[in-house]
């Protein structure tokens, strides 16, 4: 299992990915917004998406688990 993790503190803007979605290597999984700027969130390691931890519009702070994937 591999979480995925906030870089920075912002919000959640779009979601892009679904529990259940295979992803591969390097997929956009969903996009913060911080300070006016987008930042994708990807999937380092191809696997399935198991779980979304948090819904468009949450507030995260850095280092948060975003999601967490089933290598």
């Amino acid at each position: 299992m591999m979480d995925l993790k906030a870089e920075v503190t912002g919000s959640v803007w779009k979601i892009l990915a679904t529990p259940g979605q295979t992803l591969e290597a390097g997929e956009v999984v969903m996009i913060l917004e911080s300070m006016k700027m987008e930042i994708p969130v990807v999937a380092e390691h191809g696997g399935e998406l198991v779980e979304v931890c948090v819904t468009e519009t949450d507030a995260v702070a850095e280092g948060q688990v975003l999601a967490r994937i089933k290598l």
